[in-house]
């Protein structure tokens, strides 16, 4: 799960470094602007999978635990 939130964090930065190239460049404002939406979803997806919950565990420790008994 580390290796799946890692690639996620790398993509964002990825997305917002590109987008803002392109908005820079000048180039198409559509897909920079959809760059942005696309890091964003995946900021929240991230943010998901990370954040604990009442109990102070998170989604991905509640998958490497899963793994890990079986």
């Amino acid at each position: 799960m580390d290796f799946a939130l890692s690639l996620m964090i790398l993509t964002i930065v990825l997305l917002v470094l590109g987008a803002v190239a392109l908005f820079r460049r000048g180039g198409n404002r559509k897909q920079a602007a959809l760059m942005l939406v696309l890091a964003g979803v995946l900021t929240v997806n991230v943010a998901i999978w990370t954040l604990p919950n009442s109990q102070g565990d998170t989604l991905a420790k509640a998958g490497d635990t899963k793994k890990a008994s079986e």
